[in-house]
């Protein structure tokens, strides 16, 4: 496959419920055909890898909406 980093990492703090928050690290990258936001700790840590829909193009507020729901959503399950 040809992969190929489209926003490489970057650290943020993600806002939770009730003033909490989590550190993670990010990176959006296509492999092949498909498109990747993959989410870790700053340790290195995995958390979640979210393929995004075809087409999507998104800025970088939009990337940290992702990580939120990602977070809240998927990783709370």
């Amino acid at each position: 496959m040809d992969r190929a980093t489209i926003l490489d990492w970057t650290d943020t703090q993600v806002q939770l419920k009730f003033d909490a928050h989590r550190d993670v690290k990010y990176q959006v990258y296509r492999d092949g055909e498909k498109h990747f936001l993959e989410v870790r700790d700053p340790d290195d840590t995995p958390v979640h890898t979210l393929e995004l829909p075809d087409g999507m193009k998104l800025d970088r507020s939009s990337y940290q909406v992702l990580l939120r729901y990602v977070l809240l959503d998927v990783v709370a399950a």
